[in-house]
């Protein structure tokens, strides 16, 4: 009875342990039959798979394991994007998850394989299309002196309907290291769209030393990269030196924790038309260089430097007549370094200065500053609403794509600033967002007030509150309110901005 019992026990160890031998041992032949073989016979005869080393696929004969899974992991690496289809990609991930223990076996990791074969999806026949549709519908009071804040141009009437964005994106894969892309954009307006643009146009490519290269038309957003200003409703809000956009070449390169950035460029609108300056719009007569060192010392804690040099090709003063004064023509220069420190992953702190020598250029102060600082507190920790606090300081003398600007907020009016004044602009930026649980509606509070320090200016203030409800990942409408107090006038001229204007806004936000 004993040697009976015995001899079960070892015939139910060896029933127990045989399937698992089978499916961990990578030398095991694949049965005859298998859909395996099928399935890479297929991906073969579209050039998907190169079969075995030697480039021969040898369907008729048994395969191990463990070269069907080398088979698979160098099918992943060197798939060509535009050969396959969406159903050779399914097969691809069904033959990871059948050698997947084969795989581990091989040190190829099954996460960055699926992570690959989703890139692979995403690329499908070489070309990724995107697009922003923002479709707006603006009831305006027009009490401000006769104005629309809210209007697309310079329309006066008070109801208008058109486009907030209306983007394409599209990129080329050329191959696993080079895209070519570019974004056609239509600025806000409405009727027909005829007057598109491209305001990116480039060429990104990995070179030697794994040193990321770009060229031709570019944008670079060095406060977006830092989390250094927060959006609501898809606007831009407290960014103040975001919109970097030059015809020239850019560099990126990681060095463990320090991480560099360079670029050298041409045509970058730099200087606001208030400043009567010659760089004014696409063409100048200014080379850009630039240079950018971040240090990620934890996750928690990052601190990076920052230089911009405006080297102008003349060195003399120029007056414009149509103006009727000097332009600007003097070389400039920036400097700037910023941070942000996370106590805990529900709350950080951020801030950046800024500090310009403008040289010989018309302008009331000729070493301007600006700086900021945030605070950045999620709905985690407050559980009932997230926070933004933000305030800025900016001499009405520094030069920039947002210089002494209305801040952009949910609504912004086409208000200059005092440009190119003496004096300091302060603002305070305060935005409450609040996530109605796990439902599709969303909500949020803010307010945006600005002292210009100007005799021409007096404080602006904005009041803001609306409701979202995310009817798909890819579409989101939104019902907001706006009322700016323009005070007793902003600006000079009969069609200065005066007393106080709302707005009631539906906006249709549609990315795909």
């Amino acid at each position: 009875m004993k040697k009976f019992m015995a001899v079960l026990a070892m015939v139910a160890v060896v029933a127990f342990a045989a399937p698992a031998l089978a499916a961990t041992n990578p030398f095991m032949d694949v049965p005859q039959g298998h859909w395996s073989y099928d399935a890479v016979g297929l991906l073969a005869s579209r050039g998907i798979v190169s079969g075995y080393p030697d480039g021969a696929f040898k369907g008729a004969q048994p395969a191990t394991r463990y070269e069907m899974a080398s088979i698979v992991a160098r099918a992943l690496v060197t798939v060509d994007a535009e050969k396959a289809s969406k159903q050779d990609m399914e097969l691809l991930k069904k033959l990871v998850m059948e050698f997947k223990d084969e795989l581990d076996a091989l040190g190829v990791k099954v996460d960055s394989l699926d992570k690959r074969v989703a890139v692979l999806e995403d690329r499908l026949g070489g070309w990724k299309v995107n697009g922003q549709f923002w479709f707006d519908a603006r009831f305006a009071s027009n009490d401000d002196n006769g104005n629309n804040s809210y209007s697309f141009g310079d329309t006066p009437e008070k109801n208008q309907f058109g486009f907030a964005y209306a983007r394409l994106m599209v990129t080329k894969y050329i191959d696993e290291n080079t895209y070519f892309f570019f974004r056609a954009r239509f600025n806000d307006g409405y009727g027909d769209l005829d007057n598109w643009f491209m305001d990116r146009f480039f060429v990104n490519m990995k070179l030697p030393g794994d040193i990321n290269f770009r060229l031709g038309r570019i944008y670079s957003d060095w406060e977006g990269d830092a989390g250094l200003y927060h959006s609501v409703m898809g606007d831009n809000e407290g960014g103040l030196w975001k919109d970097q956009k030059y015809d020239g070449f850019n560099f990126q390169k990681s060095f463990g924790m320090l991480d560099a950035e360079l670029l050298i460029g041409r045509n970058f609108n730099i200087l606001d038309s208030n400043y009567g300056s010659s760089t004014y719009g696409d063409n100048n007569d200014f080379m850009e260089y630039g240079l950018k060192l971040q240090a990620n010392f934890s996750e928690n804690f990052y601190l990076g430097v920052q230089g911009i040099f405006f080297d102008n090709d003349g060195d003399a003063m120029v007056t414009d007549n149509t103006l009727g004064r000097q332009v600007v023509t003097d070389d400039i220069q920036q400097y700037g370094a910023y941070l942000s420190y996370s106590f805990t992953p529900a709350i950080a702190l951020r801030g950046y200065y800024y500090w310009q020598d403008l040289g010989d250029n018309p302008v009331y102060e000729d070493s301007p500053m600006a700086w900021s600082a945030m605070l950045d507190v999620k709905q985690d920790l407050l559980k009932f609403t997230s926070l933004w606090v933000q305030y800025i300081e900016q001499d009405n003398s520094f030069i920039g794509p947002r210089a002494a600007n209305q801040y952009p907020a949910i609504f912004n009016p086409d208000l200059n600033g005092p440009v190119g004044q003496d004096g300091t602009n302060k603002t305070w930026l305060i935005t409450a967002e609040q996530q109605w649980g796990d439902s599709k509606w969303s909500s949020f509070l803010q307010y945006l007030t600005t002292d210009w320090d100007s005799v021409d200016y007096d404080d602006t203030d904005q009041y803001t509150i609306g409701i979202g409800y995310q009817y798909t990942p890819q579409i989101k409408f939104w019902l907001a309110y706006n009322y700016i107090d323009y005070g007793d006038g902003a600006g000079t001229g009969a069609n200065a901005y005066k007393g106080n204007e709302s707005v009631v806004l539906f906006r249709t936000a549609i990315d795909f």
